[in-house]
């Protein structure tokens, strides 16, 4: 024993000794550190997390918040006079999903929602999730050819939805791609175009024939079964899909883009921090089908303890500024066209706000655009950064990379380019899709095997970890041999006082191969000012061949859903009112 006390005892000061040795060497680390980050000046950056991933499922994380904060505000849904906490969320959730369960769904199943921001759409989506199924977000202005379309892509079993949105009623969108719809039996449809369909449950009071009601879905199951639920979240994988987000389908049909709750949950935590959601009020008139909605605002707004406030079922510039005022909102989310509207409106109603924080998604807005938004609507900061950056970082750049994430900047032939030069941006990390469902070829031109997506963004890197998008690649303009990216002449244009929001589109020319179209929207008091003085304006402050040929005024734009520009409308347009072939005008 004796022996054995002195061998151990040796032992430990040799350890000691060799702790407090590498302790005296307090740089070395870091220099260690340096040089594994240190990527030569080349466009390639790590964001190491502050804090660990957690491994979690949407159901873990609502079982989570409503464990600590089940008696919080959830959401405020304004036009439809409803109000609920993260308790009775929780509730309505789990006794949906065990209605699901019991209309014959599994998990793995694909259930679809077309609804427009309704109260019904957050329940709908953790239902879907805590029954372990996956959620197919479809955009509420589909017409029929469109939602045919993705019910056969992701073979759909289910699908919820409203009664209409706008003038749209659904029940007679549905009898078009579903004849005999009203000849079924609720719950038991057999169609040869659909094989997979099952159901199609309608929020209503009405019935309508062949269809369930979405209150009898929930009626379905047992105080047994609904109890389950809470049980089966731990059989649920965290590496499982969750969500499917179909693609906007400007070059072709959408891809459905599948997302796994690991992603989802991460991201949306990511999110909370960044933008400083907690237990803050948050006016959200961004659509709930997209992914802003899905992860931005109901995943985010869970993870933050935040408040949902829903301002009205379809997108309203009167209705949202109205919610920001009578709630007290704290923080606006909006993509660019939203904040145009509100920063109007808001010069016109002139209300006293108590907004401090404004998120911005979707396109990438214009330094003015984001000085204005301070400025009109009273708020202390843009976010699309980190709580520390300021407004000048948010007006010039996209923010800083995501903790946990990899990006790289290369060229054509894929290799990295210097920071502050452009090319595609990659990334790699948690957060991306798993890939396109039913569409391999697909994944596999933009997810390579080594883990990188190409976003197909010209992007420029620097060497901080923020960075700037220059465009689309898919939207280059080559105008005579110049490359030139519409985002460069977008920004300088929209500097103009007179131009309240303009778009650049290449044009066929004969001879330089593409022109540049600019469709530029006036504000309300400039409706005199002309493209000739448009072209005077661009002249000595940018070259010659960045000034669009061809101008035209317009009072709207051809948009999505979610606020995007469809810049393939404005092209259509364009050859429409030109002759392709010659370039002359076909309506003189």
């Amino acid at each position: 024993m004796i022996v054995i006390s002195v061998l151990l005892s040796t032992r430990m000061e040799v350890v000691l000794q060799s702790v407090r040795t590498f302790l005296r060497v307090p740089k070395i680390p870091k220099v260690i550190r340096w040089c594994h980050t240190n990527s030569s000046g080349l466009s390639y950056f790590h964001k190491v997390g502050k804090y660990p991933l957690a491994y979690r499922t949407i159901g873990q994380e609502l079982s989570r918040v409503v464990s600590e904060f089940g008696d919080r505000q959830a959401y405020i849904c304004v036009e439809e006079n409803k109000r609920f906490t993260y308790g009775e969320l929780k509730i309505q959730a789990d006794r949906l999903a065990a209605g699901f369960q019991a209309i014959g769904l599994t998990k793995g199943d694909r259930l679809g929602i077309w609804a427009p921001n309704v109260s019904m759409w957050p329940i709908v989506m953790f239902a879907a999730a805590r029954a372990g199924l996956i959620l197919v977000a479809l955009n509420p202005a589909y017409e029929a050819p469109e939602l045919e379309y993705c019910i056969h892509k992701v073979g759909m079993k289910a699908l919820v939805t409203s009664e209409s949105f706008r003038t749209k009623d659904y029940y007679d969108k549905l009898l078009q791609i579903i004849p005999n719809l009203n000849t079924f039996s609720p719950g038991k449809i057999h169609s040869k175009r659909f094989p997979f369909l099952q159901s199609v449950i309608i929020n209503s009071e009405k019935y309508f024939p062949g269809t369930l009601r979405l209150s009898d879905v929930e009626s379905l199951a047992t105080t047994s079964q609904i109890g389950k639920i809470e049980d089966q979240q731990k059989v649920i994988s965290p590496d499982s899909g969750c969500n499917i987000q179909f693609t906007s389908g400007t070059t072709g049909n959408p891809k459905a883009a599948l997302l796994k709750h690991f992603a989802i949950v991460n991201n949306a935590i990511d999110i909370g921090r960044r933008v400083e959601l907690e237990n803050k009020k948050i006016c959200m008139p961004v659509p709930f089908f997209h992914v802003y909605g899905v992860v931005a605002t109901v995943m985010a707004g869970l993870s933050a303890q935040a408040n949902v406030v829903v301002p009205s079922a379809v997108y309203s510039p009167d209705k949202t500024l109205l919610a920001i005022r009578d709630e007290e909102c704290q923080v606006i989310y909006g993509t660019p066209t939203m904040y145009v509207d509100l920063v109007n409106k808001q010069r016109e109603r002139k209300y006293d706000l108590k907004a401090e924080i404004g998120a911005i998604g979707a396109a990438m807005s214009t330094s003015h655009l984001c000085r204005e938004i301070i400025n009109v609507l009273g708020l202390k900061k843009l976010k699309v950064c980190l709580p520390e950056d300021t407004n000048e970082q948010a007006f010039k750049t996209v923010g800083q990379v995501q903790d946990h994430i990899e990006v790289k900047v290369i060229d054509s032939a894929g290799y990295l380019v210097p920071f502050g030069v452009p090319g595609e941006l990659c990334a790699r990390g948690y957060l991306l899709m798993s890939g396109y469902w039913g569409d391999e070829e697909k994944t596999k031109e933009t997810l390579g095997d080594d883990g990188w997506l190409r976003t197909g963004d010209q992007f420029v890197l620097q060497a901080d970890g923020y960075g700037k998008i220059v465009g689309r690649l898919k939207e280059m303009i080559i105008r005579g041999g110049e490359n030139i990216f519409p985002k460069e002449i977008e920004d300088f244009l929209a500097s103009c006082p007179q131009i309240a929001e303009v778009h650049i589109v290449g044009v066929p020319d004969k001879r330089l191969g593409e022109e540049l179209c600019a469709f530029v929207r006036l504000r309300a008091e400039c409706e005199s000012f002309t493209e000739k003085d448009i072209k005077e304006f661009c002249k000595g402050k940018i070259s010659y061949h960045k000034i669009p040929k061809y101008i035209e005024i317009v009072t709207e734009f051809p948009k999505t859903l979610s606020g995007k520009i469809q810049k393939f409308k404005l092209q259509q347009w364009f050859e429409k009112k030109y002759d392709k072939k010659n370039m002359l005008r076909t309506d003189l």
